[in-house]
């Protein structure tokens, strides 16, 4: 079951995706060859009445495409110049590229408002709700009702945000400022080491608040807050991969979102529906990086067009965007050895 939940999810949002950028490049009436879910060999195939488009799945279920006129470094003479991709006016052009992230997005945020709808919506604010009195927190000098508002020093607005900051400073001493009764306290908190039969384990020794509250309206609260709490998340690990507070084995491909798969499945449909989200959101994320062979590399050439007043030589652009592909599959492959790595270690 795990490996059919792995299908869909993976298949389901990459689909998303590409139909995105399908739906503005037919409006667009932009040539498109072929729209497939999958990479490698060709499984099945069909074509519609009047319609040039080959619609197909792959056999291996790690991407997919929508492949368009203009697209490629060689020019396709078979193909009316009126509909490639640079015959286009800018606009059609820049919401064909950025079709496909807004409807990861959509879709994402469709997703959280139905498990706001189930769960509700919990409280973001980390405020501490729990301090033990035997604890190393309560020691320190810890207390109920304390809102966090620094970790380290960085800002802290959401639980969100503190999470990330917990699991890198996780297993270190960590200084936290404290707002309380209008007066801002500095509490440096030095976990208590802890030996089990997995491993060390460290423990801080106090709670967030976890109240929740149900209704229509608070669904649409949470859609919308956690998707801006997910982005924010994105946003600061990429910061991270680029500073080296991260590493590129913190990084997980199809092998690691196997294994969360997994993991959700066994917590039960809510939670493989909020990784899906997560998911899409991640994939609309990355395709929004100015990176060649990403949306977001195609984007940021439209951008340099619109400031030149001109547009990119097609073939400079597509080598440029077939190099970048190269390495994205390097990349790939180095994340795929670390997932692979990590699974035989556990």
């Amino acid at each position: 079951m795990t490996f059919i939940y792995f299908i869909i999810i993976l298949s389901v949002t990459i689909f998303v995706h590409e139909l995105g950028h399908f739906i503005f490049a037919k409006k667009a009436g932009i040539y498109v060859y072929e729209f497939c879910i999958g990479m490698g060999p060709r499984i099945f195939k069909f074509k519609r009445k009047n319609d040039e488009t080959e619609y197909g799945i792959r056999l291996f279920p790690i991407g997919g495409f929508c492949a368009m006129a203009g697209e490629d470094v060689l020019d396709d003479e078979n193909v009316p110049k009126e509909k490639k991709l640079q015959s286009k006016t800018w606009m059609q052009k820049f919401s064909t590229m950025v079709a496909g992230v807004m409807f990861n997005f959509i879709f994402a945020i469709i997703l959280l408002f139905i498990i706001g709808l189930i769960n509700g919506n919990p409280n973001n604010k980390p405020l501490v709700a729990s301090v033990p009195n035997d604890g190393v927190s309560y020691a320190a000098g810890l207390r109920v009702g304390d809102e966090i508002i620094r970790l380290n020093g960085v800002k802290i607005n959401t639980i969100d945000r503190l999470m990330i900051e917990y699991q890198i400073n996780y297993g270190n001493p960590i200084e936290l400022e404290v707002l309380r009764d209008d007066e801002v306290k500095t509490i440096t908190i030095t976990p208590q080491e802890i030996e089990t039969e997995q491993g060390v384990t460290y423990q801080y020794n106090f709670a967030l608040d976890g109240s929740v509250e149900k209704g229509f309206f608070e669904a649409i609260a949470y859609a919308f807050t956690k998707f801006l709490s997910l982005i924010e998340q994105m946003v600061v690990t990429f910061a991270y991969l680029f500073t080296g507070k991260l590493s590129l084995t913190n990084l997980s491909g199809p092998v690691g979102i196997y294994n969360i798969v997994d993991q959700s499945a066994a917590a039960g449909i809510l939670s493989l529906i909020s990784l899906t989200s997560l998911l899409s959101i991640n994939v609309g994320f990355i395709n929004l990086l100015p990176i060649p062979a990403f949306d977001g590399g195609r984007i940021l050439f439209l951008i340099i067009e619109k400031i030149r007043r001109k547009p990119m030589q097609p073939k400079v652009e597509n080598a440029i965007h077939a190099v970048g592909l190269v390495l994205l599959m390097i990349l790939m492959v180095v994340v795929t050895y670390n997932d692979i790595v990590r699974f035989i270690i556990k």
